[in-house]
């Protein structure tokens, strides 16, 4: 992801008490329950598991039955490439690729020989990279594959410009013309075919924006790797549960493709957000643009190598992913919106955000009482949710990288793997409320290398 400068917290103020007011509010949640008496202190997690347990449900078998059935593949064949005859009559629109740079030159030159290898009418795709104030040879690289390439466009952006990806993605949208743009990290490797399923796809669909699943090309060079792998399964698969109950589906930055006009009807990406795709999806959403989900085939990336890598993507994505129901909360609960989709994201959100939170809460209001814990219920739900999707969606047929294997072992980890969210999402949450906010983009490093294999 590109990173540019950071803003001081000027016009979003109320995002700090906003802030302030969730901490309280779930911390209430989670300690009250142990001044009842028993068993009266455990209605209110046994309650909230049975609503947000029939949602999961649901959802993960919504997932699995979508897939069955060939809905979340390309129209006419189950997910395999268009036929010939198919390919030739269809009115194929013009595309933009869409990438924001900086300091990438391990992986910039091979991402501007993929897209040109692309199968896709040549006189109908471009690709623009943003130089995002590389202080790498990523200039001089873009120079020397722009001689070699004709359909690479290069704009150049000073380190101080701001707004991080969204200011890049904003600089170079005043430039565009085509119906659609694909949206790709610097790290990204598509296959040759993938944009002529991705576009038949989005245009009988009548989707505004299509988001691919997230492989991890290097999930076999450790087990912290394999594990971003099994979560971005799980995350493919609930996107698509979620979407085959009329609820929400999100992108996800990398691997998104999104129609102009539709962006153009949102005011472009926002630049007072740390997570442009997640704020983009709502903006989406509450001006009534749908977003659909592809599985196959996918947008191959990175996962990040260390602990403390993960650490300060995750830190971003909590922040921007609470930013956004902050930011758009009175259009969420308008009428732009159908119940079914009200209901999916107050179960998600509780989920996702509320329940580390209560759960930190409950944690807390049991060692002050001397009790047991009350909250576990409700993660029993959430991890038997987490659990149940990443056997769905690593065991699912699937194109590019071999998906992890499952047994009871790798899955044990894969849910336990998932509990930093339980660490993140507090941390996150309290210093999103006591502390000005600034807005800075951090770069994710990408090294182009797969690493050594792990033993099966």
């Amino acid at each position: 992801m590109a990173a540019g400068g950071s803003t001081t917290e000027t016009a979003h103020q109320p995002r700090r008490g906003k802030s302030v007011l969730f901490v309280v509010s779930c911390g209430w949640a989670g300690m009250a329950p142990h001044w009842l008496h028993t068993p009266f202190n455990l209605i209110p997690a046994i309650a909230l598991a049975v609503l947000l347990g029939g949602y999961s449900m649901r959802t993960v078998l919504s997932s699995v039955m979508r897939s069955r059935s060939g809905q979340s593949a390309q129209p006419g064949d189950g997910g395999q490439p268009a036929m010939a005859a198919d390919l030739f009559a269809f009115d194929w629109p013009a595309v933009d690729v869409v990438v924001a740079a900086r300091d990438e030159e391990a992986v910039i030159g091979r991402l501007v020989e993929r897209i040109a290898q692309l199968s896709y009418p040549t006189d109908l795709i471009k690709l623009w990279v943003v130089d995002d104030g590389s202080t790498d040879r990523t200039p001089e690289r873009l120079g020397e594959l722009q001689l070699r390439f004709p359909l690479l466009q290069v704009l150049r952006r000073s380190p101080d410009a701001g707004g991080g990806k969204s200011g890049a993605l904003n600089e170079v949208l005043k430039q565009l013309q085509a119906r659609w743009m694909l949206v790709l990290d610097a790290d990204a490797d598509l296959q040759a075919d993938t944009l002529e399923r991705l576009i038949p796809f989005a245009e009988t669909g009548a989707w505004a924006a299509v988001q691919l699943r997230k492989a991890e090309v290097n999930a076999s060079v450790n087990w912290l790797t394999r594990l971003q792998a099994m979560e971005m399964a799980l995350d493919a698969v609930i996107q698509e549960g979620r979407l085959a109950t009329a609820g929400v589906a999100e992108l996800r930055g990398n691997g998104q493709l999104l129609r102009r006009d539709a962006i153009d009807l949102c005011g472009g990406f926002n630049e007072a957000t740390v997570t442009d795709d997640l704020d983009l999806s709502f903006r989406l959403l509450v001006n009534q643009q749908p977003i659909g989900v592809l599985w196959d085939p996918p947008v191959q990336e990175e996962a990040v190598l260390s602990w403390k890598a993960l650490w300060r993507q995750r830190q971003r994505w909590a922040e921007g992913g609470l930013q956004r129901f902050f930011d758009y909360g009175p259009q969420l609960l308008s009428d732009r919106l159908t119940g079914a989709q009200k209901l999916d994201l107050a179960c998600f959100f509780l989920l996702q955000y509320a329940l580390p939170m209560v759960a930190i809460a409950d944690l807390l209001g049991a060692m002050i009482t001397a009790t047991l814990p009350l909250i576990w219920p409700l993660s029993f739900v959430a991890f038997g949710l987490s659990g149940a999707s990443i056997a769905v969606g690593c065991r699912r047929p699937s194109e590019g990288p071999p998906l992890p294997a499952i047994n009871p072992i790798s899955l044990a980890l894969g849910i336990a793997y998932l509990g930093h969210w339980f660490v993140v999402i507090p941390w996150t949450s309290l210093r999103m409320a006591l502390l000005p906010k600034r807005l800075v983009w951090a770069k994710t490093m990408h090294l182009g290398e797969v690493g050594e294999e792990l033993p099966a």
